[in-house]
């Protein structure tokens, strides 16, 4: 596979994770400027921002759990030669559960389908660190 196909998942995974940071900083630069939320109330990590800042800001805290997995896995497939096409097709898999984890995180953040897109992940990175730890172990 080459380094594009392999990494093109990587790259879209993290403009997921951008794209919440900006979500995130705007609505709570919005807050403090609208006196909603006052420094105060923020400055030593309360949880005093609004609701829907929170909601956003909580599913951009989320792409620093699961998908660390992810990033570190690529970032030894790749270099080891063991990025092939099934870590590719899997990597998009997984990156589009977490696509639809963040909309319904970010939308409405109803917990029952919002976890099954999480497990959803899990499971599909799962198979990706057995299939990779396997292919290793076993020298295939």
């Amino acid at each position: 596979m080459s380094i594009q196909m392999v990494l093109l998942p990587v790259f879209i995974q993290i403009g997921l994770t951008f794209a919440l940071l900006f979500a995130m900083a705007s609505m709570r630069g919005q807050a403090l400027s609208s006196g909603e939320t006052k420094t105060g109330d923020i400055a030593l990590r309360q949880p005093n921002w609004p609701v829907r800042a929170t909601q956003v800001g909580n599913c951009f805290a989320n792409q620093f759990e699961l998908p660390v997995l992810f990033y570190v896995l690529i970032a030894l497939a790749l270099p080891l030669r063991h990025a092939d096409l099934f870590i590719v097709l899997m990597s998009w898999v997984f990156v589009v559960t977490r696509f639809v984890h963040a909309g319904i995180f970010v939308t409405s953040n109803d917990v029952r389908p919002r976890s099954l897109a999480w497990f959803a992940g899990v499971l599909v990175l799962l198979a990706m660190w057995l299939y990779f730890a396997l292919r290793i172990l076993l020298a295939i």
